[in-house]
């Protein structure tokens, strides 16, 4: 399943992150809609507003349905047909849709019907592998794999304006998910409201130890495309990019992301768990770990008793162990730039649920 996910970056960080090709081959940036209720966090959960990708022909009469638009839309789908003028009188949650059942219930055959697929964007998602010994969950991290470029070496080191900072993160592959969204209006009237579901599977095999269901991954610009141009792809033929993907990659993270509440760089940092053979970092984690650790420090905490091995949870993927903490260094680092640039950008008010 998937109950929580990071996006974090600006605004426009974000749109030229989501470069795309149209069907004549130009290269082009996703426009917004609504972009006054997108606001960027670390801790997403649902009836939240996220961002998603959508076709412009679900918006635009006679558009190419291959140009692309990003709209923030609540996470939980309210289907069309609802006729209640209060949310809260929904009797059932679709923060998730089963793949299996996808064509079976109302609430998502309808919507399928009209073409209406959409891409959840993140950083990554959020799930709790529960333990066998005790009653707590261990929450881990899961996100693509990234490879550090050399323009992204050169860019970090000089990040001095709103435009070098988009730049800097143009490297970071965002988590594209397989959504639905639906469009419902208020019985009383007033503005539509649109929603989203994320498409569930079953996990791939370096997840099973976590959860036994995870996001329905779209692995790359093609997939992407095929699943939002609904004017030249048919349901069906959609359907088939609707299966598990191994391209992925995870570490643990603090407990502070148990609260959604909790809305800082700390829940998506790796965390240094004592297990019995220590792992071997990875190279995703790696880079995380360097944009990370420059964060400003914190006031010491009290010790903990150490816990006994047999109580700490297992996991089966490999994952960085906290490293020793970076040489002070006279230039800031890019966390750093990016916490005071978005400073004096303030983010947008976000929407009461």
């Amino acid at each position: 399943m998937c109950g929580r996910t990071s996006c974090h970056l600006p605004r426009d960080v974000l749109t030229r992150a989501c470069a795309y090709h149209d069907r004549q081959g130009q290269q082009r940036l996703p426009e917004w809609r609504d972009p006054e209720k997108y606001y960027p966090s670390y801790n997403k959960s649902p009836q939240s507003s996220s961002p998603v990708l959508l076709s412009r022909l679900h918006l635009e009469k006679g558009a190419d349905s291959s140009e692309r638009v990003i709209a923030p839309m609540r996470w939980g789908l309210v289907p069309c047909w609802f006729k209640e003028a209060d949310l809260s009188k929904m009797p059932f949650n679709i923060t998730n849709c089963r793949s299996d059942t996808i064509l079976e219930k109302r609430s998502f055959k309808v919507p399928l019907g009209k073409g209406r697929r959409c891409v959840v964007l993140a950083d990554g998602f959020y799930e709790w592998q529960r333990s066998q010994v005790t009653s707590q969950s261990q929450p881990y991290f899961i996100y693509f794999p990234q490879v550090k470029t050399e323009k992204a070496e050169d860019a970090t080191g000089a990040v001095d304006s709103a435009e070098t900072w988009g730049k800097a993160w143009d490297n970071w592959r965002l988590l594209t998910m397989a959504g639905i969204f639906d469009c419902w209006e208020p019985p009383e009237g007033g503005d539509p409201l649109y929603s989203y579901t994320i498409i569930t599977v079953d996990s791939c095999k370096s997840l099973t130890d976590i959860h036994p269901r995870m996001p329905a991954i779209l692995d790359g610009e093609e997939a992407v495309s095929k699943w939002l141009d609904f004017g030249e792809v048919s349901t069906q033929e959609a359907l088939k990019l609707i299966h598990p993907t191994d391209n992925i990659t995870f570490h643990p993270v603090s407990s502070v992301v148990n609260n959604s509440r909790n809305d800082t760089p700390e829940c998506v940092t790796p965390l240094s768990l004592v297990v019995r053979k220590e792992p071997k970092a990875s190279g995703s984690s790696q880079m995380m770990m360097q944009w990370l650790a420059t964060k400003s420090p914190k006031k010491e905490e009290p010790r903990s008793p150490q816990k006994d091995q047999s109580d700490v949870p297992q996991w089966t993927s490999q994952f960085l162990q906290r490293s020793p903490p970076p040489a002070k260094r006279a230039a800031p680092g890019l966390l750093e730039r990016w916490l005071k640039w978005d400073k004096e950008e303030p983010a947008a008010k976000r929407p009461h649920c």
